[in-house]
């Protein structure tokens, strides 16, 4: 699976470079979002723009990567994603579940939005 990871103090982007996200894949990358997290990453934005084409095993790792980020208080949000997979996201109405923003800086802004101010600044 090829995908870069952009670490920062209040959120990480992970931008998958893959065309496909179907069931060859999904594992890898269910796997991947959950240990960034148990590794300490509150808030993650996984980027979609190369992913021209999900399945349903894809779509089960978008929503055990929103589990695992949601339910310890951070937040999952995805950006940038084409329009097959925005079709796919409302036709299953997991457009009603997930948080998806048009870009990554967006997705920044509302996580900068959301946290509580750092000490001494």
């Amino acid at each position: 699976m090829k995908f870069s990871i952009d670490k920062q103090d209040l959120y990480t982007v992970f931008k998958l470079e893959e065309e496909k996200l179907d069931s060859p894949l999904s594992p890898d990358l269910k796997s991947e979002l959950v240990s960034l997290q148990a590794q300490g990453t509150q808030n993650l934005i996984l980027n979609l723009s190369a992913t021209k084409y999900a399945d349903s095993s894809g779509l089960s790792a978008l929503l055990t990567g929103n589990r695992a980020y949601t339910e310890n208080g951070g937040a999952f949000i995805l950006s940038e994603i084409t329009p097959f997979v925005d079709k796919l996201l409302t036709i299953s109405q997991l457009n009603n579940v997930l948080t998806i923003l048009a870009t990554d800086e967006a997705a920044k802004d509302l996580i900068l939005a959301n946290s509580p101010e750092e000490e001494g600044e």
